[in-house]
């Protein structure tokens, strides 16, 4: 029942006969320049993190709720196979290390697990997680980050604190760009 609600609600959100956006707060992003629509529920500092599930590399749901009492930070972008994806998740790699064991950095894409796995066993993302959204797009409507003209997620980061709630929240304005490492650094230190 719960898969054909979700068929549905696609259905009627790609037909544009449903919404599921804020259009003011969804507004100002853009990839290269062009303005896009933001469908599902934006994060805010301060609210419980919602749940999602994702898929990791060996094809097994993984959930935030999995990393219960740990601070999280949501790495997100729309396909590791772009210039600025592949960099900014070669960052959060190099920048886990140094972030300690009670942090832990997920990456969302929209990317079959297949591809992240390929990307990451080619250049030695070893530090981090990689969850695909590819199923259900829970993720990019429980965030407020699925593309509604391409179906991708758009670029961002939120730290999640070891409380479960939301302590930053970065929507980058232009898709093309890399986030801000040093205000998301911050925001995890704070944090801890």
């Amino acid at each position: 029942m719960n898969r054909l609600f979700y068929i549905i609600l696609c259905i009627l959100i790609s037909t544009g006969m449903a919404t599921a956006q804020s259009s003011e707060d969804n507004q100002g992003i853009t990839m290269k320049g062009k303005p896009v629509t933001l469908l599902g529920t934006k994060a805010y500092i301060g609210e419980m993190a919602p749940d999602f599930t994702g898929i990791d590399s060996n094809m097994k749901e993984v959930k935030l709720s999995d990393f219960k009492g740990k601070v999280v930070v949501l790495s997100v972008f729309p396909s590791v196979d772009t210039k600025v994806c592949a960099a900014q998740t070669r960052r959060f790699n190099e920048e886990a290390s140094g972030l300690g064991k009670d942090v832990v950095v997920l990456t969302l894409s929209k990317d079959l697990p297949f591809a992240l796995e390929r990307f990451c066993a080619a250049e030695g993302i070893d530090r981090i997680y990689t969850l695909s959204d590819y199923r259900e797009s829970e993720f990019g409507m429980n965030y407020g980050f699925l593309i509604k003209e391409n179906k991708l997620l758009a670029r961002g980061v939120v730290v999640i604190g070891k409380d479960g709630k939301i302590t930053y929240v970065q929507y980058v304005k232009d898709i093309s760009q890399e986030p801000d490492y040093k205000a998301t650094i911050a925001a995890v230190k704070k944090a801890k």
